[in-house]
């Protein structure tokens, strides 16, 4: 068996400190753990009824966070319309354009979580949204480098720019202590002052800097010639422009020139008596030891990687890369520190390994949406075609398959989960199919909503079975047309039927039909079975009798008990119905109409045995014996009148 990379984090559960004996059940995104009634001969205390529920991953219900997930769905949904067919050259904007926009998202989830975490009273609330700013603001860290590194793919040049911006972005915190320093009365004696201005020489910004130290020089007319040279020192550094007619050589020799220029000034002494702006030239020539000991402005060891590339290497190719990071971490930190799982998979990205990147990151956050959307870029970018895992897929689908498994678990973001798995080609539609089937149908809207998703797909199974479970709950309910309207939807002609059993049970209990409004249009579902095809056939009997279109009517009930479409228990009913019509002053059945009616009352007669009879109530059986001598009595003169009529030859 694989060992694994790191040890797994203990979950300590109540119950188990008393010694007793667990049981558990895997979720889809959790750990059902229960005490069972195994008594071990160590235990101690009573038993507990509880159960616990085990989560991996909170941020689903964090409702700052949900927005990271809705946000990042469509930027997702979008990127995988990107057509294949293009060149790569034409695609290169878009997929830097999307990383932004999936850095952007993150951004924002970072300062609205800051605003609650500084604005809210509860500690555990303002600790809780504050580690997850922490885990964001790692997240956009390593975004951001391998939208460098990676997506981008910086050329020599234009690769220390962008590692500039980089750094400039996460750490900011310069500019609040520089807004600090500008607002006090005197900002060239703030305590800070010399602070942020060689916090503006490490981050390249010397535009910023010069301002700074203007309002120093005002105050030293003795040592302005100094600060004037130092003015041209920082106003000289050249910056490679990738868009201008430079070339990177051209580059290379004037950078190298102004690199000398420094050199000369440290050792003529130009600003030995200043030390502060002795410091600045150090940095400017690259000066190692000096950049070390002003690790607290550096902060991290890759601010110090890129500042000391900056002043020593700024043409430093993508290649050479992890020689510098190698190196930066080792003399930056301590020997007795260990580097932190950031520092690892910040130190992989620079070695351009991204599967290293990509499997540290899964080990080190607590769910699967950085992983999976990073990927899923970097797999659109075809950085990824040459790792296929062992179990039939490749990385970006299971990646994608166990994010969008872990939103299912929610009650709203499991929409989310299927625009996932639709675009999971290998095995999304298998995991959709067995994910839709645990979404709790709460709500007949939510029913829906869950049977649109699954007849769009073809997912017939699940169709039925969600339609069966929704007509069962409504059949619980005595909802009977809705529960009708269900199994007609589930093609389940057994369900069907015994619906259209209920529906006639109520009419013989009440005289009336309940949801005449579905009934009336059945259509062709009406032929799902013959019960519900009676229970049609049967209310547009009703219709044409309230209609007055007796003839009609009367051939339909006839119909319906010669064709033996109609339940025997039910015969007795329609001979009732045929009563009326019998009475009418015009003859409505003929002759030979009236002979079926006969023959069927004569059949329901004799199959009314003495046991059956004798079950019934003295009652129900003079009510019974009343019926059939009306329609016998009835019967008769309807066919003595049909045969007179019949018989009967106009002049």
């Amino acid at each position: 068996m694989e060992e694994v990379d790191v040890e797994p984090a203990v979950t300590n559960i109540p119950a188990a400190s008393d010694g007793k004996h667990l049981g558990f059940a895997w979720g889809p995104g959790d750990i059902i753990v229960y005490e069972t009634l195994y008594k071990a001969s160590d235990a101690k205390g009573s038993g507990c009824s509880f159960i616990h529920e085990v989560r991996k991953d909170e941020d689903i219900y964090s409702p700052i966070l949900r927005k990271l997930f809705n946000e990042s769905h469509h930027i997702f949904v979008g990127l995988q319309t990107i057509r294949e067919d293009l060149p790569s050259k034409n695609k290169k904007p878009q997929f830097v354009s999307i990383s932004k926009n999936y850095r952007s998202v993150i951004r924002a989830c970072m300062e609205e979580l800051q605003q609650v975490a500084v604005s809210t009273k509860d500690a555990g609330v303002a600790t809780q949204y504050g580690n997850q700013v922490s885990i964001l603001l790692a997240i956009e860290l390593i975004w951001n480098l391998c939208e460098v590194l990676f997506i981008d793919a910086a050329p020599a040049g234009s690769l220390l720019l962008h590692l500039l911006d980089w750094v400039r972005l996460h750490k900011a915190d310069v500019d609040e202590k520089a807004r600090e320093v500008l607002q006090s009365e005197s900002p060239a004696e703030h305590h800070d002052y010399w602070d942020v201005v060689v916090s503006y020489v490490l981050q390249g910004r010397l535009e910023d800097a010069r301002q700074m130290l203007v309002k120093q020089a005002a105050l030293q007319p003795a040592a302005r010639s100094m600060y004037k040279l130092m003015d041209a020192l920082l106003s000289r550094m050249p910056f490679y422009n990738p868009g201008g007619n430079q070339t990177l050589t051209e580059f290379d020799v004037k950078w190298r020139h102004w690199h000398d220029e420094v050199n000369r000034c440290l050792q003529d002494n130009s600003f030995a008596s200043n030390r502060h702006l002795e410091i600045i030239c150090k940095i400017l020539a690259g000066d190692e030891d000096t950049l070390l000991e002003h690790k607290e402005q550096l902060s991290t060891w890759y601010h110090f990687l890129v500042t000391r590339l900056l002043f020593s290497h700024p043409t430093v190719k993508p290649t050479e890369l992890h020689y510098y990071a190698q190196s930066c971490l080792t003399m930056f930190l301590d020997s007795r520190s260990v580097p932190e799982p950031l520092d690892n998979i910040l130190l992989a990205a620079f070695e351009f390994d991204i599967h290293q990147v990509i499997k540290d990151c899964s080990i080190a956050l607590n769910n699967w949406w950085f992983v999976a959307h990073l990927t899923d870029l970097l797999d659109h970018c075809k950085l990824l075609q040459s790792h296929n895992l062992h179990f039939g897929s490749n990385l970006r689908e299971f990646l994608l398959l166990e994010y969008a498994s872990g939103l299912f678990t929610h009650h709203s973001l499991w929409q989310l989960a299927v625009d996932y798995f639709d675009h999971c080609p290998e095995f999304g539609h298998v995991y959709l199919e067995l994910q839709i089937e645990r979404v709790p149908l709460d709500t007949e809207r939510k029913a829906l909503k869950v049977l649109r998703i699954c007849d769009q797909r073809q997912m017939s199974e699940q169709v039925r079975s969600i339609c069966k479970i929704m007509a069962m709950r409504a059949l619980r309910n005595n909802r009977l047309g809705s529960a009708l309207s269900w199994s007609i939807r589930a093609k389940d002609a057994a369900f069907a039927t015994l619906i259209s059993e209920r529906f006639l049970q109520d009419y013989c209990t009440r005289g009336t039909f309940s949801d005449l409004d579905l009934i009336d249009n059945l259509g062709p579902a009406m032929l799902l079975s013959d019960r519900l095809t009676f229970l049609g056939k049967y209310r547009e009997f009703h219709k044409l009798y309230g209609e007055k279109r007796f003839s009609e009517a009367a051939r339909l009930l006839l119909s319906l008990m010669t064709a033996k479409i109609a339940p025997r228990s039910f015969w007795m009913t329609l001979l009732t119905d045929a009563l009326p019509l019998l009475e009418q002053k015009e003859v409505i059945f003929s002759a030979d109409q009236t002979h079926e009616l006969m023959f069927c009352l004569e059949e329901l007669t004799s199959s009314l045995n003495a046991s059956a009879l004798g079950s019934k109530t003295l009652q129900d059986g003079d009510i019974e014996l009343t019926k059939v001598e009306l329609l016998r009595l009835s019967l008769a003169r309807n066919l003595a009148m049909a045969i007179i009529k019949e018989g009967t030859v106009e002049v």
